[in-house]
């Protein structure tokens, strides 16, 4: 069967060059394709101490727990709450922390407790912590809060509206949480942090020096951790199939990238593909995992393509990190140890077709790029549970 989805190696290193040259031009001036947000926190990467209460703000679910960092990492009395509601027509700024402040009144509060915030959408970090939010993403867009900081107005509301008291917030993008977990395994050269689930994402640290948008920054040096907002990319080598998924999106020419490999439009490429066969609107990448699964119950065709669509998904993120390293590789040329913290549902599913795990499908990939680029570093990926919770606690602990 013809697969109009596969990308030869050839490819794969044409779409981590050109990542890794407009990761260079992010790290130069703001407004670029590629983001490349410094978040202004230095994580201690050992002797971090204390409790923090930690919110979680995802693309369909609200998390709240109490995170004790120490010699040991304790997570207490987390409560969570869809909150598909966020996407819905003139939900406001205020629902938003009422939402919010519903879960957080479970919880068995320390006494003016420092804030640490994982929020999952485009946000630019101030040097106290805080972030201003960008633009929203995943079908989310609450009106008046763009431009404003994230944090301090929910301080203020959750200290007047529950029996909290709050003090110091850090807001912190979910890859950056995910960077900071990873910091748990030491031993490596550099660190990235990745997502692969409802959206896509990466972080790593780079030295400030390396950075030239922040080189007059008043009170900033050493490394800084940069949220690359990396689901913006616009790759080469996508088809007229992505084209017409970008067309019907509510963000038209944004996150290319995204669009390509993660869970919320994985079903959209799918639908493309077949577009007479009256397709459920609703399928996503959970649909396409269930066509794989029983292969048994659909159509060959159908299961074919649904494996094609997720083992390329599965290839562009190897190419992304492979364009990564050769950034990591520039800034820092002893790198030989990259460690990856992987977070997201889709990175970690494996599927009955092929029988194959998406990491392996990723793993794979990057030992060819590599090697084809004769580029004497190794890459390792690994989860820890709750990346996102123990990394907004390290944020604001630090």
């Amino acid at each position: 069967m013809n697969n109009q989805f596969a990308l030869t190696n050839s490819q794969l290193l044409d779409i981590a060059n050109d990542l890794k040259s407009k990761i260079e031009t992010g790290l130069q001036k703001d407004g670029t394709e590629i983001k490349c947000l410094p978040t202004y926190i230095h994580p201690k990467k050992d002797g971090i101490e204390g409790e923090a209460t930690v919110f979680d703000l995802g693309g369909t679910n609200f998390r709240a727990a109490v995170v004790s960092v120490g010699k040991e990492t304790e997570i207490t009395g987390l409560v969570e709450k869809d909150i598909t509601e966020m996407k819905t027509a003139g939900f406001t700024e205020d629902d938003l922390y009422n939402s919010q402040a519903q879960i957080i009144t479970q919880l068995n509060l320390p006494k003016n407790s420092p804030i640490g915030y994982c929020f999952s959408y485009p946000a630019k970090s101030l040097i106290n912590g805080d972030a201003e939010l960008i633009n929203w993403t995943k079908g989310v867009s609450i009106a008046g809060m763009a431009g404003k900081p994230v944090g301090e107005p929910l301080v203020e509301f959750l200290n007047k509206n529950t029996n909290g008291s709050f003090n110091k917030i850090a807001v912190v993008n979910d890859t950056i949480t995910s960077l900071f977990a990873g910091l748990m395994n030491p031993g490596y050269d550099a660190y990235i942090g990745l997502i692969v689930g409802t959206g896509t994402n990466m972080a790593t640290f780079f030295p400030s020096e390396y950075i030239p948008k922040i080189k007059n920054l008043e009170g900033w040096s050493g490394e800084t951790p940069v949220n690359l907002e990396s689901g913006n990319f616009n790759p080469p080598h996508l088809t007229a199939l992505d084209v017409e998924v970008d067309e019907n999106s509510d963000n038209k020419g944004f996150q290319k990238f995204e669009k390509a490999i993660s869970g919320m439009y994985l079903g959209r490429i799918f639908r493309a593909a077949f577009p007479n066969d009256g397709l459920d609107v609703k399928l996503d990448a959970a649909g396409l995992s269930k066509m794989m699964n029983n292969p048994q119950d659909y159509k060959l065709e159908y299961v074919e393509t649904a494996f094609q669509i997720y083992e390329r998904s599965a290839r562009l993120v190897a190419a992304s990190l492979v364009g990564l390293v050769q950034n990591l590789n520039s800034a820092y040329p002893s790198v030989k140890k990259v460690q990856v913290l992987a977070e997201g549902s889709l990175f970690w599913s494996k599927v009955k077709a092929h029988d194959t795990k998406y990491v392996d499908i990723v793993n794979a990939t990057i030992k060819e790029l590599l090697a084809e680029l004769k580029l004497d570093a190794t890459v390792e990926i690994s989860r820890i549970e709750n990346a996102n919770l123990i990394g907004a606690a390290m944020s604001v602990l630090s």
